[in-house]
């Protein structure tokens, strides 16, 4: 069943933006559904994990965010039998340990973050500790989702951990590793963009909203978060890197349309938890 709906509109509808085409979209959040979501989860996945997403079985990754449907949030706009659009859950790693899939997902983040010393570090310590249990969240959603439906995601996550921990489940986390993805622009891309003239303007302006707030200027490495939510979480973390796949892009001409996708890890402490969940529903509103 429905957990919670959300009105989504890309725009204002009124006359003030007659040359403007508009969709309203309701959001419906489900939990996981093994019956329906298997298909449509494990396409999330490898869009996730993109290029490497072979290095991992898949399947048995959706297998186990399947097993756990009290834990995690789909989201869908024709009801739940519909695939669903967007993903967010939770694995502990530590009680996960011997599964073959994280398994393979532990030895690839500890490959990934061997440039960074600490954070490698870190990393295999709370892996091999007895009492350090990483929870692993996974969040992927379809590229024209918008960000504001992330927020209640986060929101409902915070509550199902804590109504598993009251059932003595083991979701009682030391730390968060998030995974996610960003993509690199060279400074000739990063020019391009920012001369780019607007490809459209309304013919009134009456009404305008209002602005998101400015959350990161230019990066000096010129990698940019594909999901805007991960600078709200990197601003709670222990360690991040961007990293590189292992698995070499298609070749691709100079001028051709593409871009430079990375993958992204983000360390948290679990005690950051509630400020990251309550920041993000502030600046995402």
């Amino acid at each position: 069943m429905a957990k919670r709906k959300q009105d989504s509109s890309n725009g204002e509808s009124d006359s003030d933006s007659d040359d403007v085409s508009f969709v309203d979209v309701d959001f419906d959040f489900f939990d996981p559904n093994p019956n329906v979501d298997y298909h449509a989860l494990k396409r999330l996945l490898a869009q996730l994990f993109q290029r490497d997403a072979d290095r991992f079985d898949l399947p048995a990754l959706v297998d186990l965010v399947l097993a756990q449907p009290t834990v995690g949030t789909t989201i869908k706009t024709d009801g739940l039998e519909s695939d669903p659009y967007a993903l967010l859950t939770v694995l502990n790693m530590h009680v996960h340990q011997a599964h073959p899939s994280v398994a393979a997902l532990a030895a690839y983040f500890l490959e990934k973050t061997a440039s960074d010393p600490p954070f490698h570090a870190a990393l295999r310590a709370l892996f091999a500790g007895n009492d350090t249990h990483v929870g692993l969240v996974l969040c992927e959603r379809l590229v024209n989702m918008p960000v504001q439906t992330v927020p209640p995601m986060y929101r409902m996550l915070s509550d199902e951990i804590k109504w598993a921990l009251a059932d003595s489940e083991p979701y009682a986390f030391t730390h968060l590793l998030f995974v996610s993805r960003a993509y690199h622009l060279s400074p000739a891309e990063e020019e391009a963009l920012a001369n780019r003239a607007p490809s459209h303007k309304s013919k009134k302006s009456k009404k305008q909203k209002p602005q998101q707030p400015a959350l990161q200027a230019a990066p000096a490495d010129g990698i940019y978060p594909f999901h805007p939510e991960d600078v709200c979480i990197q601003e709670h973390a222990l360690h991040a890197l961007s990293y590189p796949f292992s698995s070499s892009p298609e070749p691709r001409e100079a001028d051709a349309f593409g871009l430079d996708v990375r993958g992204r890890l983000i360390l948290v402490e679990a005690g950051r938890w509630e400020a990251l969940v309550a920041q993000m529903g502030e600046v995402y509103v």
